[in-house]
Parts: C-alpha cells; sequence; structure tokens
C-alpha cells in the first residue's frame, strides 16, 4: 500500500484548490494511505474530506508571530516528531513556497515538486529530490492535478471532482437563503460597503434572509456595517471552518469577492456570483459543478446592478 504525504497548507482557496487531484488520486491509487499537511484553521475542514486518512495541522501562520515563545519551539518540535513519524512513498509538496519545501524536506520519503520555472519562490524547489516542470499560465487547479500526476505516475483526466457532498454537509436549520463573502485579506479585492449594502437591499426585497459571516475582528465590524444597512441582514458569531462549510451547503446561492470561502461555495457545487475586482479569475477563479457567474475582473469595478443581473441568470 503506498503512503503519500501531500503539503498545501495555506491558504484556504489553495487548500480547496487542491482537493480536486486528492480526489483523482484516491481514484487512480484506490488502496493507498493519504497524509496531508495544512494550516491548523484548515484541518476542520480537510477533516471532513473522505479521501483524507491523516490530517497533520501546522501552525506556521501562529508561530511566526511568537518565535521567540518556549511554547512555539516546543509545538514546533512536536510537528517535527509528528510528520518524520513515518516514512512516505512520495511526498508532494503542491504549494511551492520556501516553508512548505522545508516541510518536505523534513519529512521522509522521495520529496517531489515544481521545477524552479514552475514555482512561486525559485529557491524552495532546491528542497526537492525530483522536480516537475507545470505552466503557471494554468489555473491554479488544474497545476495541482498535473504535479500529483507527475509525482505519482499518471495522467490527470476528465472534470474536477472535489469530493465534498453538498447535500450530506447541509446544516438545513435555519439555512440562509443568501450568504454574503466581503470579507477577503486583500485590500485590493475588496468590493465597496455602499454596493454590498445596495445588493443586501435589492436581495431583501426579494424576501430572502442574508447572512454576512466574517473572520476576523476588522471583518466583523465590516460585517455588522453592512448589515445595519440591510432589513433582516444577519451576523453570525464566528464558527470554526467546518461549520461554516456546513452553512454554505445550506444556503440557495452565495454571493462573494475572490475569498476562499467562495472557492469553498463553488466546491460544495453551491450557485455562485463571484465578484471580481484585483485578481484575474481564469487563473484564481472559483470552479465546481453548481452554477457560477463571474462580474468584473482585474482592475474592473463591477456596479451592483452587474450583481443583480448575474444572479438572475444564474436562476434562469
Amino acid at each position: 500500500m503506498a503512503d503519500i504525504l501531500f503539503i498545501k497548507t495555506s491558504s484556504l482557496g489553495d487548500v480547496i484548490h487542491h482537493m480536486p487531484a486528492l480526489v483523482e488520486a484516491r481514484r487512480r491509487l484506490p488502496d493507498a494511505r493519504f497524509a496531508w499537511v495544512v494550516e491548523e484553521a484548515f484541518a476542520p475542514l480537510v477533516r471532513l474530506h473522505p479521501a483524507v486518512d491523516d490530517v497533520i495541522p501546522v501552525a506556521s501562520r501562529r508561530w511566526r508571530h511568537a518565535l521567540l515563545s518556549v511554547a512555539t519551539w516546543r509545538e514546533v518540535r512536536a510537528f517535527r516528531r509528528r510528520v518524520r513519524s513515518r516514512a512516505y512513498d512520495a511526498v508532494v509538496d503542491t504549494q511551492g513556497l520556501l516553508r512548505t519545501a522545508v516541510i518536505a524536506w523534513l519529512a521522509r520519503g522521495r520529496r517531489q515538486g515544481y521545477d524552479s520555472v514552475s514555482i512561486r519562490e525559485p529557491l524552495a524547489a532546491r528542497f526537492y529530490d525530483v522536480r516537475h516542470r507545470v505552466s503557471r499560465d494554468l489555473h491554479a487547479i488544474d497545476r495541482n492535478r498535473i504535479l500529483t500526476g507527475l509525482a505519482l505516475g499518471y495522467s490527470p483526466e476528465g472534470a474536477d471532482d472535489f469530493g465534498l457532498d453538498r447535500a450530506r454537509l447541509a446544516d438545513a436549520a435555519g439555512a440562509p437563503g443568501a450568504i454574503l463573502l466581503h470579507a477577503t485579506a486583500q485590500q485590493i479585492k475588496q468590493w465597496p460597503e455602499e454596493r454590498w449594502i445596495a445588493l443586501g437591499r435589492a436581495l431583501a426585497a426579494r424576501g430572502l434572509d442574508l447572512e454576512l459571516p466574517w473572520g476576523t475582528e476588522a471583518e466583523r465590524q465590516r460585517s455588522e456595517r453592512i448589515a445595519a444597512g440591510v432589513p433582516g441582514a444577519r451576523v453570525p458569531g464566528r464558527r470554526p471552518l467546518d461549520a461554516l462549510a456546513r452553512r454554505i451547503a445550506a444556503a440557495q446561492f452565495v454571493v462573494g469577492v475572490d475569498t476562499g470561502l467562495l472557492h469553498l461555495a463553488a466546491a460544495l457545487g453551491v450557485p455562485l456570483v463571484g465578484i471580481f475586482v484585483g485578481s484575474e479569475p481564469g487563473l484564481t477563479g472559483p470552479k465546481g459543478r453548481g452554477p457560477i457567474a463571474i462580474v468584473g475582473g482585474k482592475g474592473a469595478m463591477p456596479e451592483t446592478n452587474d450583481v443583480l443581473a448575474a444572479l438572475d441568470g444564474l436562476a434562469g
């Protein structure tokens, strides 16, 4: 039985974009054992995935803010022991960053990743035993699938399958009509608050219940400012990622900027409209089996009416 370690730690969108590669690897290697190193905040979602046998959380985001802490170095040593506790037939780093390459180097097994031309941080390629060339002009999902296939000995085939069952995961209790995903860590990807309010009012006038989830204090405050201008809109308490996935699965549809939760909605097959402002949807846009519409684009700011028209198109 093959023992495979995948390394894709963050961000949320990147983690979701790796799932089709994992599903295909499971289909090609049904008896293999798959472990996945992922940032601790995203581990609850990865644990929901039926193709994953072992989730190894890493806390690099938290550790870098407390490098002088004794507790941090105690956790680092524990992580090192965990990742080295097994010998792997293949260690596949589909992230391509220096920090993930170091994790690959710590693991016991044949380390594989992108070559220096294909990778985001060329120095990381030096940590791999085998380096593969994959075009950087492809969508992130395709790059993950191709690299995984090269590492494990097959060529990707067929449509993307994220392996998440919307019906099984959906939390139907008090399910929202729509979820509005305004939050993104990058200012350049944000859509103006006044347009969110205008969109929310239009949707509320159609009789829809609206939710505005959040993850940070700044996002909570933004959710509350938007909700204050939209009749009946709710700002829920902060939920862990697995619980939030169940809420998204239950929604009628999602509207969101280019953020990880939008990609999660796409992976679940929830109808959605993606609002793109500061990024290129052709390279990192949402993909999934449900209805998807994209408005805007890099350097193009869509209007509220553009979003409403896209939603009407989904319904049609």
